[in-house]
């Protein structure tokens, strides 16, 4: 994987940094306009970015290695970086994060449906299943291991471009609405969690059943 590279020149490193921007900010032009982004060739980014086709692979090695990089790039432009440093991060970060989807729709639906957007998107599971778990872990310490991973994979669920998209295509809401339901879902849950009942509790008390 190539990395930024250090250069002795300010100046030398200033356009390095600005290149690779304009990289990124082609493929972003592009998926936003694109009707499929899978079609999004090198050459088109190249053409956009106002460079040569080998520059870009001076900056990313591959395309597979530009997409890793373009999915948290996007984010971060856009002010939705997902990187949770603690329980309320997440609750907070539908709320944040889903009107802004808004403002991009065409890119946010190109990175879900096409195999372009799933290649930039698994690229960064690794790294967001870390930081979710570390930023739960102070909610989740007196759950059972496959109770915290059940609770995870529900943050990821509710705090992802898929639940703005469902919430927005099926519930009708606005990324506004769409961002106050998923948080208060994601609160309802911790909320939960904090006072001891899970669901399958409150089921089995229901039934009267105290095993």
């Amino acid at each position: 994987m190539s990395e930024t590279r250090n250069y002795n020149s300010p100046i030398r490193a200033a356009q390095f940094r600005e290149t690779r921007e304009a990289i990124l900010s082609a493929l972003f032009i592009l998926m936003e306009s694109a009707a499929n982004p899978d079609d999004i060739g090198m050459d088109a980014i190249a053409a956009q970015a106002g460079v040569q086709r080998r520059t870009i692979f001076r900056h990313f090695e591959s395309k597979d290695e530009l997409l890793r990089a373009f999915w948290p790039w996007l984010n971060e432009r856009i002010g939705a970086s997902v990187k949770p440093m603690a329980p309320q991060d997440v609750f907070d970060g539908p709320r944040q994060a889903f009107p802004l989807f808004d403002a991009h729709e065409a890119a946010i639906r190109g990175a879900i449906h096409s195999s372009t957007g799933r290649a930039m998107r698994a690229g960064t599971i690794a790294d967001r299943r870390r930081d979710f778990s570390a930023a739960l872990a102070p909610a989740l310490d007196k759950l059972s291991e496959a109770e915290r991973r059940k609770v995870e994979a529900l943050a990821h669920l509710l705090y992802s471009a898929s639940a703005w998209e469902v919430l927005k295509d099926y519930g009708g809401l606005d990324g506004t609405q769409a961002g106050e339901a998923a948080s208060w879902a994601l609160e309802l849950i911790l909320s939960a969690i904090g006072s001891g009942e899970t669901a399958a509790d409150a089921t089995i008390a229901a039934k009267g059943d105290t095993r």
